[in-house]
């Protein structure tokens, strides 16, 4: 089972919201994936305004999931506060997927702004989720703040260029044994998420690549098989790389004949 701040769930894959052709398409890609989870933005998604906002997020509440609201946008702690203060009374829920983007071109997070937001935010009573770099520092600093859920991204939002750091992935995983790590952007390939899931990480979070691909639904449940596979392999114990070949049949005892040579 995966557990945050003490709520269980089945699914390993946690789904965004943006970016699908449709509501409809949203719709199909949580149910065939399995996904439990879902991410929303407040400034992206009305819920109380417009008619379209108030049709999504009744279509939102319909498929019982659990919602992570997120501050998406948000380029200082102090609107990442805010945001996550107002999301907290939209959505009914002390969860916050806290997002503070210290670079326009890359999207990459503001480790000091993010640091700053997640002290407050768990002062305050909010259950963070913090979208950060993989710096091992940083996420030690973050759990001190707080957190007790990392989400580190993989690659740069919407690249698809899946696990760019292998090293600092593997350390991160290793450093933090008891804390949930959720690999969170750059993932393109269900290949790459099995690859995360295969190094013990515990979920993957992700948008783009479902929602932007030919077959929105049919990709989500794609990514659901890979990860699940990625999650066997772990538990079972990848065998061990080697620099020699280790023949599969010993070739001890093997019939031989006098004749021979």
């Amino acid at each position: 089972m995966l557990t945050f701040y003490g709520k269980s769930f089945e699914s390993r894959l946690m789904l965004g919201t943006a970016r699908y052709p449709s509501p409809e398409h949203v719709r199909n890609a949580v149910l065939k994936s399995g996904a439990e989870i879902v991410t929303v933005s407040l400034r992206r998604e009305s819920v109380g305004g417009d008619k379209a906002g108030h049709a999504f997020w009744e279509l939102i509440k319909a498929l019982e999931v659990t919602v992570l609201p997120n501050t998406a946008g948000c380029h200082t702690a102090r609107e990442a506060i805010k945001t996550a203060e107002m999301a907290r009374e939209v959505f009914g829920t002390p969860w916050i997927k806290l997002e503070v983007i210290g670079d326009n071109e890359t999207l990459q997070p503001d480790v000091f702004g993010l640091l700053e937001a997640a002290r407050e935010l768990s002062a305050q009573g909010f259950e963070v989720f913090p979208y950060t770099t993989d710096d091992q520092v940083v996420a030690g600093r973050l759990i001190e703040a707080g957190c007790r859920v990392l989400m580190p991204w993989g690659a740069p939002i919407g690249t698809g260029k899946g696990l760019n750091n292998p090293f600092a992935l593997k350390l991160l995983r290793q450093t933090f044994p008891e804390i949930p790590l959720v690999v969170d952007a750059g993932i393109g390939a269900p290949s790459q998420a099995a690859q995360a899931m295969e190094w013990g990480y515990d979920a993957i979070l992700l948008n783009t690549a479902v929602a932007t691909a030919g077959d929105p639904p049919a990709m989500a449940e794609a990514f659901a098989l890979a990860i699940r596979a990625g999650r066997t392999a772990f538990l079972s114990g990848l065998m061990t790389e080697t620099d020699l070949a280790v023949p599969s049949t010993p070739v001890f005892g093997t019939p031989f004949s006098p004749f021979a040579g």
